[in-house]
């Protein structure tokens, strides 16, 4: 396997990071792993994105976050139940973590950002600078700052192109089963 994490990105809880071949995080990256990150083949996160909350953050094949994309897969509790920030023990707080998935072939545009709990589904486009705040569905395109359909993505040239790509390199993808977890 091979992949490329750049000498300045900053990954926390590394040992949580499972990582496919010919992925890629760029430099000035800042991702907290938290409980579980598993990033498929092929998969990029650009320069200036940030992957935090302490939860679990998975995402397929050929899935790719652009520049300044935000995802938060944890929050504090707001309602005045608890005390917030990370400076406070553990104790007297109440994090709220969740998880992330983004399917395969899945693209978010320069500074998305994605709130805890949310999937985005197989070939989902989102438009930069939208907030994701439910769950997308597979093939759309998404746009505006509050993440609206658009139009569907046609799948059968980019599956078609998957499969021409990994005819010519002889590999196969191991079927990631993390999209159906929980």
């Amino acid at each position: 396997m091979t992949f490329k994490i750049y000498d300045d990105a900053k990954i926390i809880n590394r040992d949580k990071l499972k990582i496919g071949h010919k992925s890629q995080i760029d430099d000035f990256v800042f991702f907290n792993c938290g409980e579980e990150s598993v990033l498929g083949d092929f998969v990029h996160i650009a320069s200036f994105c940030s992957i935090i909350g302490g939860g679990k953050f998975y995402m397929d094949h050929f899935s790719g976050l652009s520049a300044g994309c935000r995802i938060i897969t944890g929050s504090d509790d707001f309602s005045g139940k608890a005390l917030t920030n990370p400076t406070v023990p553990s104790k007297y707080t109440s994090v709220k973590k969740s998880t992330v998935r983004i399917g395969k072939h899945a693209i978010l545009g320069t500074n998305v950002t994605v709130l805890p709990g949310v999937t985005i589904g197989e070939g989902a486009a989102v438009g930069a600078g939208a907030l994701v705040r439910k769950d997308l569905e597979p093939w759309t395109i998404y746009v505006g700052p509050d993440c609206k359909p658009l139009k569907s993505r046609p799948s059968s040239t980019i599956l078609a192109l998957e499969k021409e790509l990994l005819d010519e390199l002889g590999l196969s993808l191991k079927m990631l089963e993390f999209m159906n977890k929980e």
